[in-house]
C-alpha cells in the first residue's frame, strides 16, 4: 500500500514538471494567434471555470462575505501580475531563458518568509539567495548572444513575474487558514481572467485572433492541463502532505521549458543560459533545504 502511494505521488509530480514546464514555450507559441493581455485573460478564465465543477461541491467552505478580500488580493497578485507579466513578457525573451529569470522565484519566497513570516535565515539561505541572483546575472549578461541585444524589457519583466509570483505565495501562506484552497484557486483564476479579458478586450482587438487548430489545441492544453489539472493535483499533493517533494523538483520545470523550446520550437541554448539555471538550480536548493520538511514553494 505505502509503495503504491509512493508511486502515484511520484507521477503526479512527473505531471506537475512536465505540464508546467511544457507551458512556458506552449505559451510562446499561442502567443503568435492571440494578443498576449487577452490570451492571459483567456487561459485563465477558462481554467478557473474548468475549476468551478470540482469547487461547488465545496461551497459551504466558501465563506466569500468574510474573505471576499484574500479571493481579490490573490487574484491581482498570482493572476493579473504574475499570469499577465508572464505573458507580454514572453513576447521579448525565449521562453527558456524567461522561465530560468522567474524560477528565481523560490529564492525570493526564503527572503520574504524570513523578512515577513519570521522563518529563520542561516548561512545556506544567504548563500543561496547570493547564488540566485547571480544566477540571473550570469543570465542577463548572455542574452545579447540570443539575439544581438539585451532585450531590457523582457528581463524586467520576467523579473516582475518571479516577484509577484514570490509575494502571492507569501500571501497565500499567511491567508491560507481563512480560506479553503480550491475556492482560492477558483476565485483567483476567475476573478483575475475576467479581469484580463475585459482589459484585453479594451486595449487590444479580438479580430487579430487566429483560431488555427494548432493555437486552439495550445489553449485548451494550457487551460486544462497547465491550470486546472494542474492546480487540482498540486493541492492533492499539499492535502496528503508533499509540499516539499513538489518543492524540491520545482528546479526540473524549467529545465524542461529550456529543452522543449529547443527541440520542438527552435530556441537557442547557450553557455550562459546553462551556467545562469545551474546558479539557480543550487539557489533554491541552498534556500528550501532547511525548510524541506516543513514547506515548498508554490509552482505554477
Amino acid at each position: 500500500m505505502h509503495r503504491s502511494s509512493g508511486i502515484r505521488t511520484a507521477l503526479l509530480i512527473l505531471f506537475l514538471v512536465i505540464v508546467w514546464g511544457i507551458n512556458w514555450p506552449l505559451s510562446k507559441y499561442a502567443l503568435n494567434d492571440m494578443p498576449p493581455v487577452l490570451f492571459s485573460g483567456v487561459r485563465t478564465l477558462l481554467g478557473g471555470l474548468l475549476l468551478l465543477a470540482v469547487a461547488i461541491p465545496r461551497f459551504r467552505k466558501l465563506h466569500f462575505k468574510r474573505t471576499w478580500r484574500v479571493y481579490a488580493v490573490s487574484a491581482i497578485v498570482n493572476v493579473v501580475l504574475y499570469y499577465g507579466l508572464q505573458t507580454i513578457g514572453l513576447g521579448y525573451l525565449p521562453s527558456g531563458l524567461f522561465s530560468a529569470i522567474v524560477f528565481l522565484q523560490p529564492v525570493l519566497v526564503g527572503f520574504f518568509s524570513w523578512l515577513w513570516l519570521g522563518e529563520s535565515m542561516n548561512g545556506l539561505k544567504v548563500v543561496g539567495l547570493v547564488l540566485g541572483f547571480a544566477g540571473v546575472a550570469v543570465i542577463c549578461s548572455g542574452a545579447g548572444g540570443i539575439s544581438g541585444h539585451i532585450s531590457v524589457a523582457g528581463i524586467l519583466l520576467a523579473l516582475g513575474s518571479a516577484l509577484s509570483w514570490a509575494l502571492g505565495t507569501i500571501f497565500v501562506k499567511k491567508s491560507s487558514s481563512a480560506v479553503d484552497p480550491i475556492w482560492l484557486v477558483t476565485l483567483q483564476l476567475i476573478i483575475g481572467g475576467l479581469f484580463m479579458t475585459t482589459l484585453g478586450t479594451s486595449v487590444e482587438s479580438w479580430s487579430d485572433v487566429e483560431w488555427t487548430g494548432g493555437f486552439i489545441a495550445s489553449l485548451l492544453f494550457i487551460s486544462i492541463f497547465v491550470i486546472a489539472l494542474g492546480w487540482l493535483v498540486f493541492y492533492k499533493l499539499m492535502d496528503a502532505g508533499d509540499a516539499s517533494k513538489v518543492a524540491s523538483f520545482t528546479f526540473l520545470i524549467p529545465l524542461v521549458a529550456i529543452l522543449t523550446g529547443c527541440l520542438f520550437f527552435g530556441e537557442p541554448f547557450t553557455l550562459s543560459l546553462l551556467a545562469g539555471l545551474a546558479l539557480i538550480l543550487f539557489s533554491i536548493y541552498f534556500v528550501n533545504r532547511q525548510n524541506a520538511r516543513r514547506a515548498g514553494a508554490e509552482p505554477a
